[in-house]
């Protein structure tokens, strides 16, 4: 049964805990309360809401999918293993997550411009990033990896909740300018905690703005559980704003390719906002400089790799035909040579002198920022070399 909600659940029990006082329990959050068209094991099942979406989707379409998370996947150790040796100051792990970010990215159309939060690596890499896009930010060489321009894709935004705005007042413009493009807001389950997020969801609902909130409820924002977050689903929130929402499994590709377009056709048929709720599962770090052994529960992470995305649709595909070893090996081969091809763009990066950061601050001259490099390149003359 697809989870549309029009109005928020009912009440239900609470635990308590013993720092916060009482807080809701895990089974306000249950994971199998959720919309999906593929079980854990690969099983198709109906769904009257979502199926109507996916129909047409074809065996070259599904493989698709499938190639770009596991190319997500495997971009994502690479960033890992970069930040481990050195190469980068930073990295934020996006394993467990790569259907929600592959299967919306999929639904859009090339006009659609997209707002991440730091975790979206297969979202940019659905629009098209190249290699050094995804690590030259996260190295400091640059303060955008990429033109936004040309994937049409904001930089990823580190303040949390802070690209629902911009998202917002992205839709707003196409709105007036007469424009069928949405606008697509990612952050996950701790920012909807944020007033930004909450603010901009007013604005998108008074003004029928373009626009779709994607919150990746992963279960965690940083060290903090979802129960902490949210007493009740996330996705129940939304309809006090007077936008629709859906709640579906995060970890099935087809169900988020499904919801995203559903939420899109809202958006481009004048109808407003939509709210996608995808509970999914963080199964790393929330970035590498976090121990997530602190604070959760080993058996809880094996719990949720029994319902890994990547393992799920493989499995459809291979049931149906669609898929064997020989395209496995194909796509082991272009995740590999993607990963080789970021790892050169990093460690082959140049470093520029340092007071090239306040270069391109301004498309004109700004006599504030002149002061503020020159200031800048006395203070590091005062190192001597």
């Amino acid at each position: 049964m697809t989870m549309t909600y029009t109005q928020t659940r009912a009440e239900g029990s609470s635990a308590s805990h013993p720092d916060r006082g009482p807080v809701p329990d895990a089974s306000l959050a249950d994971i199998d309360d959720v919309s999906r068209v593929l079980d854990p094991d690969g099983t198709r099942v109906a769904d009257a809401e979502l199926d109507p979406w996916i129909r047409d989707l074809s065996p070259h379409e599904l493989r698709a999918l499938h190639r770009d998370m596991v190319l997500t996947r495997r971009l994502d150790a690479e960033g890992v293993a970069l930040q481990r040796q050195g190469q980068l100051a930073l990295w934020a792990p996006c394993r467990g997550q790569e259907a929600v970010q592959v299967g919306t990215a999929h639904a859009l159309a090339p006009g659609d411009f997209v707002f991440p939060s730091y975790r979206e690596h297969g979202v940019l890499l659905g629009r098209g990033a190249q290699p050094a896009d995804y690590v030259l930010a996260w190295r400091g060489e640059e303060h955008s990896a990429y033109d936004h321009t040309t994937i049409n894709a904001a930089p990823p935004q580190i303040i949390i909740g802070a690209q629902s705005l911009h998202a917002t007042g992205w839709a707003m413009g196409a709105q007036r300018d007469g424009s069928t493009d949405v606008a697509v807001a990612y952050y996950g389950d701790g920012a909807t905690s944020q007033g930004d997020v909450n603010e901009a969801m007013v604005f998108a609902s008074s003004f029928r703005a373009p626009v779709v909130f994607v919150c990746s409820n992963n279960q965690w924002a940083i060290s903090e559980p979802v129960t902490v977050q949210a007493k009740y689903p996330i996705a129940g929130r939304a309809p006090g704003f007077g936008i629709p929402s859906m709640r579906i499994d995060g970890n099935d590709a087809l169900a988020c390719v499904a919801a995203m377009r559903w939420a899109l056709d809202r958006a481009r048929r004048g109808e407003g906002p939509s709210f996608i709720e995808a509970v999914t599962y963080r199964m790393g770090p929330h970035t590498t400089s976090d121990d997530p052994t602190r604070y959760r529960d080993a058996g809880e992470v094996d719990a949720w790799a029994q319902r890994d995305p990547i393992a799920r649709l493989e499995a459809y595909l291979r049931a149906e035909g669609m898929l064997d070893d020989s395209g496995l090996d194909e796509v082991a081969r272009a995740a590999d040579a993607l990963a080789a091809d970021v790892r050169a763009a990093c460690i082959g990066a140049t470093t520029r002198a340092p007071e090239t950061m306040f270069d391109h601050v301004y498309a004109e001259p700004h006599s504030g920022i002149d002061r503020q490099k020159a200031e800048y390149v006395e203070y590091l003359a005062g190192f001597g070399k």
